[in-house]
């Protein structure tokens, strides 16, 4: 975002020294104090109850707000998937994706960037390119309008609009923010991070952290194949990959989630198997199915319920550990790989 001398500042973006920075001559425990009241998810000074005046007007003076952002649209799939329109200050629009499963868990779908530079084939997401990369309060504050607006959620997903790890600091941040125990304290194992391969990015999580759960969208392990549905594959391809994951999984001793989307006639054939198979050998591993879920202007199409039953089987009879994806979301665009916002131009 550009500097603007009339922009305000979210305080959704900053951890208590952060806070504490802003307010020198106070006593360390108001920064504290401040930074919960925050994470509570608040719009307006005036909850704050229990903080003085004289701190209030401070922060107001140095142009520090709440929500820096505000919803613009709603919708409400018939599985309880929600997905929000949310627009920045600067006039740029994203989405965020409520996801409920059968237990009532309830997974905030966040997005890291404006639109996406990686341009997947088969997701909608990348017809937009990259507006921008969003700042650490654009994301923080994603979650609590999910939250303010659908009650308590237990777990965050890095899978909405942009490649987390090329926003790599901001994201970090909005973890350490999300993860603080004054604040909405989500465990570590309750965050997931999902990549579409960048390497460089995944050996600089394993050494700088935090170490959360990772997820990787493969489509194919295949670099020729790879490569014409995921372009990020002719900078890192298959087995440099796989080697970033290897040292991952040495630093963190997690399980990674391979992300598979099945596109019909293209990567779901038994040769594609095979090679998946085998390229999950080196790794701890569970495989996740996606049938592909429409956008517009790809000209893909999700397989047929038993050629994924046959994939499945197929890896399973061969030891892998799969799930299988169910298409929540697609009644609101809200599905994996839907998120993608038109006509898009921020304020200078």
């Amino acid at each position: 975002m550009q500097e603007n001398p009339t922009q305000k500042i979210s305080l959704y973006g900053m951890l208590p020294r952060d806070i504490g920075a802003l307010l020198p001559d106070e006593k360390t425990f108001r920064s504290r104090q401040l930074f919960t009241w925050v994470q509570k998810g608040i719009s307006s000074y005036e909850e704050m109850i229990n903080v003085p005046k004289r701190i209030k007007e401070e922060l107001q003076y140095q142009r520090c707000t709440l929500f820096s952002s505000q919803i613009i649209d709603e919708k409400i799939d018939t599985d309880g998937t929600a997905k929000l329109g949310i627009r920045l200050q600067d006039g740029a629009v994203i989405e965020s994706v409520l996801l409920t499963d059968e237990h009532d868990r309830k997974t905030a779908c966040l997005s890291s960037q404006v639109g996406c530079a990686m341009g997947c084939a088969f997701c909608s997401t990348g017809t937009m390119g990259l507006i921008r990369n969003l700042e650490a309060s654009e994301i923080v504050e994603q979650f609590h309008h999910l939250q303010n607006r659908f009650g308590s959620i237990s777990h965050i997903v890095y899978m909405g609009m942009g490649e987390p790890l090329a926003n790599f600091e901001a994201v970090r941040t909005s973890i350490k923010i999300l993860h603080h125990e004054t604040g909405v304290n989500i465990g570590l194992r309750k965050i997931t991070i999902s990549t579409c391969g960048l390497a460089e990015g995944i050996r600089q999580l394993a050494e700088k952290g935090p170490h959360v759960k990772l997820a990787v969208s493969l489509a194919a392990a295949d670099n020729q194949l790879r490569s014409t549905l995921m372009p990020i594959n002719n900078a890192y391809p298959v087995e440099e990959l796989q080697a970033a994951m290897q040292t991952y999984q040495k630093a963190t001793g997690r399980r990674i989630t391979l992300e598979y989307v099945l596109l019909a006639g293209i990567n779901d054939t038994r040769k594609a198997a095979r090679e998946l198979i085998s390229y999950s050998r080196a790794l701890h591993v569970i495989i996740n199915l996606i049938p592909w879920n429409p956008g517009a202007g790809l000209e893909f199409t999700s397989p047929s319920a038993d050629s994924i039953k046959r994939f499945a089987e197929y890896l399973e009879e061969a030891g892998v550990q799969v799930t299988r994806r169910y298409r929540r979301g697609r009644g609101v665009n809200g599905a994996c790989g839907q998120l993608a916002v038109k006509h898009q131009k921020p304020s200078d």
